[in-house]
Protein backbone atom coordinates (compact mmCIF):
# COMPACT_ATOMS: atom_id res chain seq x y z
CA UNK A 1 0.00 0.00 0.00
CA UNK A 2 0.91 3.89 -0.92
CA UNK A 3 -0.03 6.72 0.52
CA UNK A 4 0.36 9.70 -0.76
CA UNK A 5 -0.14 12.98 1.10
CA UNK A 6 -0.34 16.61 -0.69
CA UNK A 7 0.11 19.89 1.66
CA UNK A 8 -0.54 22.91 0.58
CA UNK A 9 -0.92 26.43 1.10
CA UNK A 10 -3.28 28.27 -0.96
CA UNK A 11 -3.93 32.38 -0.36
CA UNK A 12 -7.27 33.32 1.19
CA UNK A 13 -8.92 34.65 -2.42
CA UNK A 14 -8.17 31.28 -4.03
CA UNK A 15 -8.67 28.62 -1.77
CA UNK A 16 -12.29 28.17 -3.05
CA UNK A 17 -11.30 28.00 -6.61
CA UNK A 18 -8.43 25.27 -5.74
CA UNK A 19 -11.22 23.33 -3.16
CA UNK A 20 -13.64 23.14 -6.04
CA UNK A 21 -10.55 21.99 -8.70
CA UNK A 22 -9.94 19.47 -6.08
CA UNK A 23 -13.46 18.21 -5.02
CA UNK A 24 -14.36 17.83 -8.85
CA UNK A 25 -11.10 15.32 -9.15
CA UNK A 26 -12.34 13.28 -6.18
CA UNK A 27 -14.77 11.47 -7.68
CA UNK A 28 -12.24 10.50 -10.83
CA UNK A 29 -9.96 9.54 -8.93
CA UNK A 30 -11.22 7.39 -6.47
CA UNK A 31 -12.57 5.16 -9.40
CA UNK A 32 -9.38 4.85 -10.62
CA UNK A 33 -7.36 1.11 -10.64
CA UNK A 34 -5.88 0.75 -7.44
CA UNK A 35 -7.21 3.43 -5.89
CA UNK A 36 -7.92 2.73 -2.18
CA UNK A 37 -8.79 5.98 -0.82
CA UNK A 38 -8.97 9.77 -1.84
CA UNK A 39 -9.80 12.86 0.55
CA UNK A 40 -9.43 15.96 0.99
CA UNK A 41 -8.82 18.26 4.14
CA UNK A 42 -8.32 21.65 5.61
CA UNK A 43 -6.13 22.24 8.67
CA UNK A 44 -8.55 23.15 11.79
CA UNK A 45 -5.96 25.67 12.47
CA UNK A 46 -5.62 27.52 9.24
CA UNK A 47 -8.18 27.32 6.38
CA UNK A 48 -5.53 28.02 4.06
CA UNK A 49 -3.99 25.05 4.83
CA UNK A 50 -4.89 22.03 2.58
CA UNK A 51 -4.30 18.33 2.28
CA UNK A 52 -5.03 15.63 -0.27
CA UNK A 53 -4.46 11.84 0.82
CA UNK A 54 -4.33 9.02 -1.38
CA UNK A 55 -4.11 5.81 -0.90
CA UNK A 56 -2.78 3.33 -3.56
CA UNK A 57 -2.64 -0.44 -3.44
CA UNK A 58 0.91 -0.39 -5.49
CA UNK A 59 3.10 1.76 -6.62
CA UNK A 60 2.76 0.96 -10.70
CA UNK A 61 -1.58 2.11 -10.00
CA UNK A 62 0.21 5.32 -8.43
CA UNK A 63 2.37 5.61 -11.19
CA UNK A 64 -0.61 5.26 -13.84
CA UNK A 65 -2.83 7.78 -11.99
CA UNK A 66 0.30 10.23 -12.09
CA UNK A 67 -0.33 9.78 -16.01
CA UNK A 68 -3.78 10.42 -16.14
CA UNK A 69 -5.46 13.68 -17.51
CA UNK A 70 -6.89 14.31 -14.00
CA UNK A 71 -3.38 13.95 -12.00
CA UNK A 72 -2.50 16.98 -14.86
CA UNK A 73 -5.22 18.81 -14.38
CA UNK A 74 -3.99 18.56 -10.29
CA UNK A 75 -0.69 19.48 -11.09
CA UNK A 76 -2.15 22.50 -13.47
CA UNK A 77 -4.06 23.47 -10.15
CA UNK A 78 -0.76 23.98 -8.57
CA UNK A 79 -0.86 27.76 -9.96
CA UNK A 80 -3.28 29.09 -7.26
CA UNK A 81 -0.55 27.86 -4.08
CA UNK A 82 1.02 30.60 -1.97
CA UNK A 83 4.08 28.37 -1.84
CA UNK A 84 4.99 25.15 -3.78
CA UNK A 85 3.25 22.03 -2.27
CA UNK A 86 4.95 19.41 -0.02
CA UNK A 87 4.59 15.87 -1.47
CA UNK A 88 5.21 12.99 0.98
CA UNK A 89 4.49 8.96 0.64
CA UNK A 90 4.27 6.63 2.74
CA UNK A 91 5.08 2.60 1.68
CA UNK A 92 3.26 -0.17 4.27
CA UNK A 93 5.55 -3.14 5.45
CA UNK A 94 4.87 -5.63 7.70
CA UNK A 95 6.60 -7.48 9.79
CA UNK A 96 6.88 -10.97 9.81
CA UNK A 97 5.76 -12.86 13.31
CA UNK A 98 3.75 -9.51 14.59
CA UNK A 99 0.34 -10.41 12.36
CA UNK A 100 -1.03 -7.93 10.11
CA UNK A 101 0.73 -4.69 11.80
CA UNK A 102 1.83 -2.12 9.72
CA UNK A 103 4.41 0.20 9.95
CA UNK A 104 4.51 3.34 7.57
CA UNK A 105 7.94 4.51 6.52
CA UNK A 106 8.65 7.53 3.86
CA UNK A 107 9.60 6.41 0.26
CA UNK A 108 10.03 9.49 -1.03
CA UNK A 109 11.34 13.03 0.75
CA UNK A 110 9.44 15.29 1.63
CA UNK A 111 9.12 18.11 -1.06
CA UNK A 112 9.31 21.91 -1.05
CA UNK A 113 8.87 22.25 -5.12
CA UNK A 114 5.99 22.23 -7.53
CA UNK A 115 3.67 19.10 -7.69
CA UNK A 116 5.42 17.02 -9.98
CA UNK A 117 7.04 13.22 -9.72
CA UNK A 118 10.40 13.80 -12.02
CA UNK A 119 11.86 11.26 -9.58
CA UNK A 120 9.89 8.13 -9.28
Amino acid sequence: MILLIMQMKVPAEKRLELSQAITGLLGPIRTAEGCLRCDFFHSMEDEQLLCLLEEWDSRKNLEKHMETKFFQVLRGAMHLLEKPCEIISYQSLHRTGIGEIEICHPVMNTRKEPCNHEER
